[in-house]
């Protein structure tokens, strides 16, 4: 039987406006720092990279898989963005995968985006940096250090996100802290094993065939084999899109759980809802084409970001 994805992000009526709006001011500040600090990390070399990782981890956050306990995960993608592209490039390809999905998919609400942003493309993407670099620091950079670095660093971007999420929900008066923590906490520890195994696959794959791309010497340099093989690893994930897990995902688990999922507000405005494209009666094929369209759109907005970041780092360099 084939499912559309289900929604993964924090919806608004999770968070109380005064949280969700000071995670919104907090997120603007870090967007605003990647984009000066990206400005001496990108080129143009890197910037076709950015694009196609960017559609590539959208559409591999549309195929959910099953966890113990009728649960569903997903893939986060931060720990790869940030091993691949360095921590300040991949806030800004996060952002660009968080945004689209909550402004066209409504997927996580609009006043709660700034907490989405802060937990996936902030905590998430220096956490695993964080873990990344200091267990290459520890194993010189030997092929089984950057594989289990790569899975550690995306098992604790999960695993510390989905407690800076129960925090969150603390905070807002949703969830006591001493249920929402323990809670998301031992949910996403097994998701984020899922992630691990995911990540450890792809980085696995890039050792062997492109280990240059796993060198911060030449981290993020690009080619036309690399963008052919992240489009049609981009176009595969669409396409198996419909075979996402039914289940809710962690965070929907958990206030179904623990009686809070009746908070959750429906967006005002509904453009792709739910990644079912309107008008098309098959709903394996709407999710397919929502798929495609939705990577494109993130590919196009990473890609500008970062064209944008090379060009003016170029005319700072003259």
């Amino acid at each position: 039987m084939l499912f559309s994805p289900k929604p993964m992000h924090i919806p608004d009526g999770f968070l109380s406006n005064l949280v969700a709006v000071v995670l919104w001011v907090i997120s603007i500040v870090f967007i605003a720092i990647a984009l000066r600090k990206s400005n001496r990390s990108l080129g143009e070399r890197q910037v076709p990279l950015m694009g196609i990782l960017a559609a590539a981890i959208f559409a591999g956050q549309m195929l959910n898989f099953s966890v113990t306990g009728g649960t569903s995960g997903h893939l986060l993608g931060a720990a790869l963005a940030a091993i691949l592209l360095g921590p300040w490039p991949a806030v800004l390809v996060m952002t660009s995968v968080v945004s689209v999905q909550a402004l066209i998919f409504q997927d996580g609400g609009i006043l709660a985006l700034g907490a989405n942003l802060f937990n996936m493309a902030v905590v998430g993407v220096f956490v695993a940096y964080a873990v990344y670099t200091l267990i290459q620091k520890l194993t010189g950079q030997q092929r089984w250090g950057i594989l289990v670095g790569g899975f550690a660093a995306a098992w604790a971007s999960i695993f510390i996100a989905s407690l800076s999420c129960a925090l969150q929900l603390a905070l807002s008066g949703t969830s006591p802290a001493n249920i929402a923590v323990p809670a998301m906490g031992s949910i996403h520890a097994l998701i984020g094993i899922g992630e691990g195994i995911i990540t450890l696959g792809a980085l696995a794959f890039l050792f062997a065939a492109r280990r240059d791309l796993l060198s911060p010497q030449s981290r993020g340099a690009s080619d036309k084999v690399v963008l052919i093989g992240g489009g049609v690893l981009t176009l595969l994930l669409a396409m198996l899109s419909p075979l996402a897990s039914s289940h809710p995902d962690g965070l929907e688990w958990v206030a179904e759980e623990h009686g809070f999922i009746q908070a959750a507000r429906d967006a005002f405005y509904n453009i792709i809802p739910d990644y079912v494209m309107p008008g098309i009666s098959n709903e394996a094929l709407a999710t397919i084409v929502a798929g495609v369209i939705g990577a494109l759109i993130v590919f196009a907005l990473a890609y500008f970001v970062a064209r944008s970041r090379a060009k003016k780092a170029e005319a700072v360099g003259e």
